[in-house]
């Protein structure tokens, strides 16, 4: 049976692979954007397998509404997507909190508002997949990125969580975190970063030319990607994180050993707060 796809920030980059990818496995799209005018051609080609809405996910009652047109207008809800996002890369200190703010807006709680409403649907019908587009940035820290990263660390622990809650429901949550994807995301991340200013050089000159350097040869292919989730929307288990590129793995390996000789350099102090444990031996200066 073909399945019903909702997704979200479906006009172009990876959603738009997305969409593609799951028009050509047979599915029937709900294809959602603030501008869908970018899809009329999509629309014409596939008749009544593709239907477009009109959504800014910072809205939780549009983000309701699409759920019930998709569930209206082709019966069912089988995939959920939450792909609409972006990042702006600066210095949290001049980072504007209306920024700040609406990045939340967009990247976490738009994912939120369209989970919450896609979980009776999919109850109702006895199962489904929501796919969360997140990021490696999920996982590790980079600097300039503290609203995007802050959001997309929000939206794994969220994940995990509802993903536990649902399972039961035959709704399978999974929490997609790639790497650098050759799609207009770069572009707009760094257009908010142009003259770096003076005292953040030492901590964000690397990373701001790493960045000028990779957008525009980033490893990921979107195409790939999307064929991989329609792929994933078949299986009965799906993990409740997957890493999504080289890029990504090299990069939260990297983290993560530095996480970890971080905790066991600080293992005394930990357990030295236990009721009867020890007094704390310091670590070296």
């Amino acid at each position: 049976m073909s399945k019903v796809w909702l997704i979200t920030g479906a006009s172009r980059g990876l959603g738009r692979a997305i969409l593609e990818a799951a028009l050509l496995d047979g599915g029937k799209v709900l294809a959602t954007a603030r501008d869908t005018s970018k899809l009329a051609g999509l629309q014409t080609s596939h008749g009544e397998r593709l239907a477009t809405f009109e959504l800014d996910v910072t809205h939780e009652e549009q983000a309701k509404r699409a759920v019930s047109e998709a569930a209206r207008r082709f019966g069912r809800l089988d995939v959920l997507v939450n792909n609409a996002g972006y990042g702006h890369i600066q210095p949290f200190e001049s980072t504007p909190s209306g920024d700040f703010r609406a990045q939340l807006e967009t990247n976490l709680f738009g994912v939120v508002d369209l989970t919450r409403a896609a979980i009776p649907v999919m109850r109702a019908q006895g199962g489904g997949h929501v796919f969360q587009v997140s990021s490696i940035g999920g996982r590790i820290s980079s600097p300039g990125l503290a609203a995007y990263q802050a959001a997309k660390w929000a939206v794994g622990g969220f994940s995990d969580v509802v993903g536990k809650e649902v399972a039961p429901f035959g709704i399978r949550v999974c929490t997609l975190e790639p790497g650098g994807m050759r799609t207009e995301w770069g572009r707009e991340a760094r257009s908010t970063l142009q003259d770096l200013p003076e005292d953040y050089r030492p901590s964000m000159a690397q990373f701001k030319a790493l960045v000028e350097a990779y957008v525009g040869h980033e490893v990921g292919d979107p195409e790939r990607i999307a064929k991989l989730i329609v792929m994933l929307a078949s299986r009965e288990t799906v993990p409740a994180r997957l890493m999504l590129g080289s890029d990504a793995w090299q990069v939260f390996e990297a983290e993560e050993l530095a996480r970890r000789e971080s905790q066991q350099k600080w293992k005394a102090v930990t357990l030295a707060t236990d009721f009867g444990a020890a007094a704390p031996e310091w670590p070296s200066q």
